[in-house]
């Protein structure tokens, strides 16, 4: 798995706790949304133990590609990632693992994003905005701070956004604009925790649908390419798969079913 070093071209923190990094992409790397890199941290912080953050944007910048990561700031990895100024260079593995699958023929997409599950759901409305898709996102956390800002979507995303507390958009939770959508929609994907698939299979099960839902698994990753079986989740019908190297996007029948 080949090793890459880059610059980094713009340093933020975006909305509540989270923080963004554009990247030059240094040879115009292949990636598709849903994908996620192995970030190598500065050597004061276990700069053996990568940190494998999805991939959360592409933009072309005065020629040049680059590509960005949308981090929450929880512990001494993303505070350091959160402190790297334009200029720096960083290192990276990747991209890895299996990223979203467009069905051809659909029109009506649904995106189910819970916290910072919504990081790499932003590409995949940017992806399918421009392909004339009809995309509505949903967006789910505990207060406002934890909403992705809906003004830095494509105008043609309808947003829908819940929070626990009611500060911003619905009160409540996803699952419920997430029940009221689902017959509407064609395909539909998902990043966010294990309680919030939960529910969506429940869902799923109780409205007699056969259609898919891709979902994003979201587990710690200690190499990200599958040798450390850190990232090992266990299927309701048995045996075992990895998030790295299986994953990280299953159909969420794969895990719950």
């Amino acid at each position: 798995m080949r090793s890459y070093i880059a610059e980094i071209k713009e340093s933020s923190p975006l909305y509540g706790n989270t923080h963004i990094l554009w990247i030059n992409n240094p040879t115009k790397i292949y990636m598709i949304p849903g994908q996620f890199l192995m970030i190598y941290i500065g050597d004061s912080y276990a700069p053996l133990l990568g940190r494998a953050l999805s991939i959360h944007r592409l933009r072309n910048n005065d020629g040049d590609q680059e590509f960005a990561l949308l981090f929450e700031v929880v512990g001494q990895g993303t505070h350091w990632l959160s402190q790297r100024s334009p200029g720096e260079k960083i290192r990276f593995v990747g991209p890895l693992g299996n990223g979203f699958k467009i069905e051809s023929k659909i029109q009506r997409t649904l995106l189910v994003g819970g916290g910072i599950g919504c990081a790499p759901l932003v590409w995949l409305a940017d992806d399918l905005s421009r392909q004339g898709k009809d995309v509505t996102l949903l967006l789910g956390g505990r207060t406002k701070k934890q909403i992705f800002p809906p003004e830095l979507l494509p105008p043609s995303v309808e947003v829908i956004a819940t929070t626990e507390d009611g500060s911003f958009g619905q009160k409540g939770l996803l699952t419920s604009p997430f029940k009221d959508l689902l017959s509407w929609s064609d395909q539909v994907f998902s990043c966010g925790p294990k309680a919030m698939f939960e529910a969506m299979y429940g869902i799923l099960l109780e409205s007699g649908s056969s259609k898919s839902i891709q979902i994003l698994m979201e587990e710690h990753m200690a190499c990200g390419f599958g040798i450390c079986y850190s990232c090992a989740i266990f299927p309701q019908k048995g045996g075992v798969k990895l998030v790295c190297n299986d994953g990280p996007m299953f159909d969420i029948r794969e895990i719950y079913a």
